[in-house]
């Protein structure tokens, strides 16, 4: 075609195309636009690179007190679990307080009711002229513990007011019978040796045992 005098040349678009064979800039292509893909939630080096906020919890104070409470939380209900597993398979057994003990020398004990031993061992030692026994404290009617007055000479449950003279004998109140005794010994050493496993009883219209061999030392 002629050219026109005067008129401006029109730009071929093909020709600022980058040539895709390979040819200029040394044979390689041209990245007009690098490309930077979506980065990973989190990882704040390739979103800064990508020009995206960084996102993700923020480990705060209270984030941690909270995470700290809930590994309390389970390990503790797993402990308890684990225990109740293992006791699971443990023998029931039940530990009771020894039925043969000592309670010292017949010298250290003077006419009347000794109470030192009735938390202990439930009992009351008592001595008379004649002599030595061991009343066990329990009451005839229900199973109380009764209390030793003193100044009454009696001893008195608080249960159902059942009275019993210093020997252990009822005279009031709805006891059925006295309150029994306890074997009694001497050991080798020549302590008193106790034996709450054996008592000797006076049951209702029957004879006594308060007299049997065992149930008393003689003063």
């Amino acid at each position: 075609m002629p050219e026109v005098e005067g008129a401006k040349p029109i730009p071929n678009p093909d020709a600022a195309k980058p040539d895709s064979s390979g040819g200029g800039h040394g044979g390689k292509a041209v990245d007009a636009t690098k490309y930077v893909g979506t980065p990973a939630v989190g990882t704040s080096k390739a979103a800064a690179a990508g020009g995206v906020a960084a996102s993700g919890p923020a480990n705060t104070d209270v984030d941690r007190r909270r995470r700290r409470l809930v590994w309390v939380s389970v390990t503790a209900f797993l402990t308890a679990w684990f225990i109740a597993f293992f006791r699971f398979f443990l023998p029931r057994t039940l530990f009771e307080p020894n039925t043969v003990f000592k309670i010292g020398y017949p010298s250290e004990y003077a006419l009347g009711v000794d109470t030192k031993f009735q938390q202990k061992y439930r009992i009351w030692v008592d001595r008379t002229p004649d002599r030595i026994f061991v009343i066990y404290a329990r009451c005839t009617h229900l199973g109380c513990t009764p209390d030793w007055k003193p100044s009454e000479n009696k001893f008195k449950c608080p249960c159902h007011g059942s009275g019993y003279d210093s020997e252990g004998i009822n005279f009031e109140g709805p006891a059925p019978r006295p309150m029994d005794r306890a074997k009694i010994d001497l050991a080798p050493d020549g302590q008193i040796i106790v034996d709450t496993s054996k008592l000797y009883s006076w049951p209702k219209g029957q004879p006594s045992h308060f007299n049997d061999p065992g149930s008393f030392l003689p003063a």
